[in-house]
């Protein structure tokens, strides 16, 4: 069966990619094996450089890898082009610090010397998502990469230009054959790669269900995984809040990608003093929101990733307002071709309804009214999700106190949720485990040593 290209703008065929057969499997997975024998004894030094090369790659190719993105999954070209930018920044990241990172670590103890000794595994599978096709993909390889491991990529199958993409980035950066290799193939063939035992770990970006069963399988075959599953990041809003700043990073943190994202802000909890204002507010700078072909320069919000997706948001908002949710903005899709959704806000959304409790992946936000800061840890956490979270007050002790309280990964204080390759990035509950970035990243995919000396 083709792996198929479609531009969702208008949901049009742009390309059948044939499958990676079965005898091309075997052939990558020996040339992944070999390779790693000869990767793993390569100095950092060298590694770095190659690793400094696939960041000017990206740099200097930015325009033409971004108008991929758009034309696959339909992200804004400004926000495309922002991505391939995150990912040379990843690359010269761990370029700079891998060394150090995994540099042994001495322990005090009884022997004459004791140290941590941080050596690879081998080949590490990753399964990743559409919504972020070169950064979810970039920030696992650049750590494991560096660290001596070797990846084979089986990526979403309606972004397969990308993933033919990276791949040839770490081709023409120089890296030896079968260091880094791209399959194309459907998630029925996920569970014979896992339980090949040339595949050491897994690690897997996606939503529950996909986690589920990869961790299933990894877990039959005693394999490590990492897990970065959905979101459904709470946005505090205390009384005491600078109401236009929170408004504004509100509807940005929405919005951005139309919504797709695992750390966008999904559900706004509101102290009921300043809710209707708040909600005002929103209402007025979601709805100038210019919605159109995502190619161009001026465009805020392009279509969602695949028609499917925008008619399953549909039937979520649909029953929470039969429900008794309200429709201030929007709730519908557009009349123009293409997986298309208007900027939506949903408001008096309460326990049972699907906008509480389920991950909204789209362009909708949920407002929910609370009586004071406990009540609105407590509905934050009233949530199976745990991947990030925000507050706002100018109190900045409250906000850090609150921060320890909301059961997420990470919690920003007045500020937009972001991964950035200085800090961890994960989540807990349904969110997944394990942390990609910093130094913990990097360390995820390695043989933590112990090492004694008499």
């Amino acid at each position: 069966m083709p792996i198929q290209s479609v531009n969702p703008y208008n949901n049009k065929l742009i390309q059948n990619f044939n499958e990676t057969s079965q005898e091309e499997i075997e052939q990558k997975l020996q040339h992944a094996s070999k390779a790693y024998e000869i990767w793993k004894e390569v100095p950092f030094g060298e590694k770095s450089k190659l690793m400094d090369t696939v960041a000017e790659l990206l740099k200097n190719k930015k325009d033409e890898l971004a108008q991929l993105v758009t034309l696959e999954m339909g992200k804004p070209i400004r926000e495309a082009r922002a991505e391939i930018e995150k990912c040379a920044l990843v690359c010269n990241f761990y370029a700079d610090n891998g060394e150090n990172f995994l540099k042994d670590e001495l322990i005090e103890s009884d022997a004459g010397k004791s140290f941590i000794s941080y050596v690879p595994l081998g080949i590490i599978l990753a399964v990743m998502p559409w919504n972020f096709p070169f950064w979810q993909v970039f920030r696992f390889a650049a750590p494991s990469l560096m660290a001596g491991n070797v990846g084979v990529l089986k990526h979403a199958s309606n972004v397969p230009q990308c993933a033919i993409a990276i791949e040839q980035l770490f081709t023409e950066a120089g890296f030896p054959e079968g260091v880094f290799q791209n399959f194309l193939i459907g998630s029925s063939k996920v569970n014979n790669l896992i339980e090949d035992k040339r595949i050491k770990a897994v690690t897997l970006t996606g939503s529950e269900m996909a986690g589920s069963k990869v961790a299933e399988c990894a877990g039959r075959n005693i394999k490590k995984t990492l897990l970065e599953l959905g979101g459904s990041d709470p946005f505090i809003v205390l009384n005491d809040a600078d109401l236009n700043k929170a408004v504004k990073v509100a509807v940005k943190s929405r919005m951005i990608n139309c919504g797709q994202s695992c750390i966008a802000a999904k559900r706004f909890i509101v102290e009921d003093s300043i809710h209707d204002e708040f909600v005002e507010k929103m209402i007025e700078k979601m709805k100038v929101l210019k919605i159109g072909d995502p190619t161009e320069e001026t465009t805020d919000v392009g279509p969602m990733a695949r028609e499917d997706l925008a008619n399953e948001l549909l039937e979520q908002v649909n029953k929470s307002v039969e429900m008794g949710a309200k429709k201030v903005l929007g709730g519908d899709r557009t009349d123009r071709n293409g997986a298309f959704f208007n900027p939506t806000i949903l408001t008096e959304v309460k326990p049972g309804m699907p906008a509480y409790h389920e991950e909204m992946f789209g362009p909708v936000a949920t407002v929910i009214k609370v009586v004071d800061e406990n009540e609105a840890i407590q509905v934050a956490n009233d949530s199976d999700f745990g991947l990030g979270g925000s507050i706002w007050t100018n109190d900045i002790q409250k906000g850090e106190t609150l921060a320890r309280k909301v059961e997420s990964g990470a919690v920003f204080v007045n500020g937009l949720v972001k991964s950035d390759p200085r800090l961890p990035f994960g989540g807990i509950k349904n969110s997944g485990y394990g942390r990609e970035l910093s130094y913990l990243g990097i360390r995820e995919f390695v043989n933590q040593k112990t090492i004694w000396v008499e």
